[in-house]
């Protein structure tokens, strides 16, 4: 009898053992996390964003639906990660014929080599700093100089500015026609003056002090005596490149230019 019980007893626990469910092992665990790392890293086909907004076809897989999860996941990724086109510092200039350019030149070097600064080449500033892709930048370019005419500009006086750019200039007449040509360019750009527009040509860009500035306003009136009643035909606009963070303007370059229609 007691061996009957003891045996009994032993068909209890092994029943009541056999009902508890299974704890998987650690290696079982291993393989489903190394499968859903699989399915979440598969790299996608032919699958895009729009797929977001396609309904379900038919009941389909596991696999599948896994799979088209993955691409999702990888697509979602891909476009949150995409890289900002890079964009640059573009300016507007007005551009005089060559034989004022030259004249303008001599000028300026002369002015350089007493008082300092880098050079650049002789303009008057329709747009001011832009930050663009080069792609916009040629685009806006080629539909603001679209139908514009060339105009004439006209030096009022020498004078001086507060700030690296505008140490000493011309002064140009501020005309409806040279107002008129940096406003129309200016809303072509989306450039905003924080300030009126004070069309200039620039002779010289340095940190000078107030009295360094009065005298290579001198020196220019004496260097080119007629420079006060200097007049000429602005026949052509070019796009530059211009970093105002680069003092050296050793990044600056011209990247088109448009020839405006006479008159």
């Amino acid at each position: 009898t007691y061996k009957t019980e003891a045996h009994n007893n032993l068909n209890v626990q092994h029943n009541r053992q056999s009902k508890t469910p299974k704890i998987p092992s650690p290696f079982w665990v291993f393989l489903f996390h190394i499968k859903f790392l699989f399915l979440f890293l598969k790299k996608p086909t032919n699958h895009s964003l729009p797929y977001l907004h396609q309904k379900p076809t038919s009941s389909s897989s596991s696999s599948s639906s896994s799979s088209s999860t993955s691409t999702l996941i990888f697509d979602l990724m891909a476009t949150s990660q995409q890289v900002e086109p890079e964009k640059h510092v573009y300016s507007v200039w007005a551009v005089p014929p060559d034989d004022v350019a030259a004249r303008l030149r001599k000028l300026m070097d002369s002015l350089g080599s007493e008082f300092g600064g880098p050079k650049f080449d002789p303009h008057i500033t329709v747009v001011g700093a832009v930050s663009l892709t080069p792609e916009d930048a040629v685009e806006k370019f080629r539909s603001a100089c679209e139908g514009r005419k060339a105009y004439t500009a006209t030096v009022d006086r020498v004078a001086t500015g507060t700030f690296f750019y505008q140490c000493v200039f011309l002064l140009i007449h501020p005309t409806t026609e040279v107002v008129e040509t940096s406003a129309h360019c200016c809303g072509h750009f989306g450039y905003k003056n924080s300030t009126p527009y004070m069309p200039h040509l620039s002779l010289l860009y340095a940190d000078l002090t107030e009295d360094e500035k009065k005298k290579a306003q001198e020196r220019a009136s004496i260097l080119d005596e007629s420079i006060n009643s200097l007049s000429f035909q602005v026949n052509r606009l070019a796009l530059y490149k211009t970093d105002t963070k680069d003092t050296t303007l050793e990044s600056w370059e011209k990247i088109s230019e448009c020839f405006l229609s006479p008159n």
